[in-house]
Order: structure tokens, then sequence, then C-alpha cells
């Protein structure tokens, strides 16, 4: 067995890693590069294997940096099955066809400001091409171990990160390769805990916050209430860059529990996004994968995802209603990252206020606008266009989906024994600080993903 590493090699987005064992081409992810627009304009080359010769794709989850060049490898030729766990297989498709109109949009506001001379810009790919790459989507569920080629088995076990994200095992050649997708911390609201994996003969492993340790929860809780209570004094509006699948949810999971002491009843609030609201949707139907204390914030009331005053902006038109408000208003809209989506909008309208808020709750990558807003940038570019900041910026870490240094040692050291590693989806300061600690206390090697980099099982 040799694993092929090509994207998530030394930084975040772009998941991308080929298992070759049992005479056979396997997939693990197919994501969307994330960042600058140097980085962004990776996706359209060509992918460093031929897409007709994978035989199968696994998919730990369908976040777009896992999953959102998915369309574009079954449009170059790739025609086997893709594998991932049912409430996955349901997100799919309102993740990606999003990302398509997103792609549209922007070739068209490219091909509108183009210098003469300049070829027109093409949307990476089409709703079409979402449409033919889910017909070869086939869901599983968790906890089975299932042969998906001749000689390839896999198991999806609950990596606790997003409804249906999951940790990967695949046993070929009489090896086994565990691979750890996104891992949630323990105790993170409506989902369940990571499940603990105890043998591995090589484990790829995800590194986002391996140099840092998270805000404790109810610290980070209290935190978020003293933002509202700030901004309603202020009388200014409080702007939430979410991303659609994870994060919304967790939101108005906590906006339900809080509801009287963090006074919502006064604010209104809005989930500007169709695609969380289809989202949220998935989630409804897959309430049996929540934990025990979300199922009985489910059937309590107000149930998260009706709150009382909570408005779901579908259309542009009622999007845009939301920018005459100037005071009240907890906007929550993609994307994460803020690097596109309506949220754009939003920041346009408020940046140059002094009593808005802007609350980051995720990873922003390098070269994205929340990075620069996060650094501390005076002026940003948006659409275009230059923008003063003076609205206040919070940075929320309690909450991100993904497990801290001290989850990723814990979960680590349920393998017995301790197996070679290689850290993927990290920077590189996040993975050299993991790989010292794990290196130090477990004596094993550990190895730093890179493009192009081979390893045997």
């Amino acid at each position: 067995m040799q694993v092929h590493f090509h994207g998530a090699a030394g930084e975040v987005t772009g998941s991308m890693h080929l298992v070759e064992a049992a005479g056979k081409r396997i997939l693990l992810d197919c994501g969307l590069i994330q960042g600058s627009r140097e980085a962004e304009a990776r996706n359209a080359e060509p992918f460093p294997f031929d897409p007709a010769t994978l035989d199968a794709v696994v998919l730990s989850h369908a976040h777009i940096d896992h999953i959102g060049r998915l369309p574009l490898l079954v449009k170059r030729g790739f025609r086997g099955p893709i594998h991932t766990q049912g409430a996955s297989a349901e997100l799919l498709p309102i993740m990606l066809l999003d990302a398509a109109s997103l792609s549209e949009s922007e070739a068209e506001r490219a091909n509108r400001h183009r210098r003469r001379g300049e070829p027109d810009a093409q949307p990476l790919f089409s709703e079409e091409d979402v449409h033919a790459a889910m017909k070869q989507v086939r869901p599983l569920p968790y906890d089975e171990r299932t042969t998906i080629l001749p000689g390839v088995d896999i198991a999806l076990r609950d990596a606790g990160h997003i409804l249906g994200s999951a940790i990967v095992e695949l046993w070929a050649d009489g090896r086994k390769l565990v691979f750890s997708g996104d891992l949630g911390p323990k105790g993170t609201p409506i989902l369940r805990d990571p499940t603990v994996v105890k043998q591995a003969d090589l484990l790829l492993m995800e590194s986002t916050y391996g140099d840092r340790n998270h805000r404790d929860r109810p610290e980070t809780i209290r935190e978020l209430g003293a933002i509202f209570e700030h901004a309603w004094r202020d009388r200014g509006n409080v702007l939430i860059p979410a991303f659609a699948v994870g994060r919304t949810q967790e939101l108005l999971y906590w906006f339900a529990r809080n509801w009287d002491a963090w006074k919502l009843s006064r604010w209104r609030i809005f989930l500007d996004s169709p695609m969380a609201a289809k989202v949220i949707g998935v989630y409804a139907r897959h309430h049996g994968l929540f934990d025990e204390d979300a199922r009985r914030v489910w059937a309590q009331s107000p149930n998260p995802f009706r709150l009382p005053n909570l408005h779901v902006a579908e259309t542009v038109q009622q999007s845009m209603a939301i920018n005459q408000i100037e005071n009240g208003a907890i906007v929550i809209a993609g994307s994460g990252m803020a690097n596109g989506g309506r949220i754009q909008h939003h920041l346009r309208y408020n940046l140059g206020r002094r009593n808005a808020h802007v609350v980051f709750v995720g990873y922003q990558a390098e070269g994205t606008l929340g990075r620069r807003l996060v650094d501390g940038a005076k002026w940003v570019r948006i659409h275009g266009r230059d923008y003063r900041v003076n609205a206040q910026r919070h940075t929320v870490g309690g909450l991100s989906a993904h497990t801290d240094q001290q989850g990723l040692l814990a979960w680590y050291g349920n393998f017995q024994p301790a197996p070679p590693l290689v850290l993927v989806h990290g920077e590189d300061r996040a993975r050299e600080a993991l790989a010292g600690e794990i290196g130090e206390r477990h004596g094993v090697p550990v190895e730093l993903a890179r493009p192009g980099m081979v390893v045997d099982v």
C-alpha cells in the first residue's frame, strides 16, 4: 500500500490523498483550495493524476475544502463510486450547487471587469457537473466494514466534526490505514465525540490547531453573551461569518440554550443563507446522530432551528433588505472565512460603523478576507472597492469544530501501539508543534505531508 499526498499537505484546505493498494487507486477527499486569489487559481490546474484511472473516491465529510473539486474530477473523467456517510451524501449537493453558483457569479463579475484582449473567465464547474457527480455517490452508514473494491475494505467512524463527518479506516494488502478526516472536540454541541480508534499501520491525521488549545467552552459562551450585550448597548449590528454546515447549527443551538440569559428576544436574528436553511433540513432528518444533550434541547422550546425571531433570507431581495437595518440585527451568513458569499455584502455596509461588531467563530485561512480582518487590517478590498474598517472585531476560538492540540494528542494516545504518523491539513507552524509533542511522548516517526510525497504502509 502506498499513499500519495496531493492536497492539504502544508496548508489547511484542498484535502486530497491518493491510496494505491490491492491493484486499485482510491482517492481520499477531493477538496477545494481556499485562500488568496493565487491559491484558488490552482483549483483549475490539471490533477496530478489521471482521474479516469481512479477506482473509487472516499469522502471524510461535506465541507467544501474536502469535496469542492469533486464535480471537476468527474468532468475530467472519473467514473467510479463516491463513498461517504449517509448524512454527508445529503449535504453534498447542497454544498456543491452553492459552490457552482458562486463560481459562476465570480466568473461573470470578472468578465464584466476584464480588460480588452483578456480571455473570458470560466467557472470551475457548473450545476450540470454537480448533478453528474451526484449520480456516482454511494451512501454508507457508520460502523460497518464494507468491501468497496476487490481486496479493499473501509469503515466510517464518527469524527464529531460536522454532521456525517467520518474517520476512514481502510484495509488492503494485509495493512490498515486510518485517515482522521477533521476531528471535532469532545463535548461539541449536537455532535457525538470522535470515535476512539486503537490500531493502524499508518495514520494520516489533521493538525489544524496542532500548536494551540482552545478556550474552555463555558468561558467562550460567556464571551459570546458579553459581545451581544456590548453590541446592544452600542446600538449596532453583529455580523457572524459562519460555514453553512456545522458552525451555523451550533450557533443556533447556543442561541436556544441561552435565549433568556442573552435577552435574544430583543434582537432580529437573520440566517442569510439559502444553503444553511437546506442544511438545517438535513440536520433535522438526521437528529438520530445527535448527542444526548442535543436530543433533549431539540425537544424543548425554543427549538434551535425554529427560534421565534429567526428570519431566513433565501432570496437576494431579502438579503439586500437586511442592509437597511442599522442596529439590533444579528446576521449569520457565509462564507465562514468571508472570502465569498453574502457576508461580504453585509461587511461592505457595516465595516465602516464603529458600533458594528464582527465575530469570527472559526478558522481563517491565510489569504482570506476573514484572516485579514482578524489580523487587524485597517482597509480591506471587497468587490473591487476599498473599505475602511472601523467595526469592532472579536475572535471567539472556543467554538471551533476542530479539536485542539490537547484533543489531538489525546485521540492519538488511544492507539496501541502508537502508529507512524503523517500530519496533514495544517500550516507548518501547527504541524511542527504537534509533531514535536508526539515525537517526544511516543517516540514514533512523524512526517509532515508535502505535495507529491509518497509513503509506503
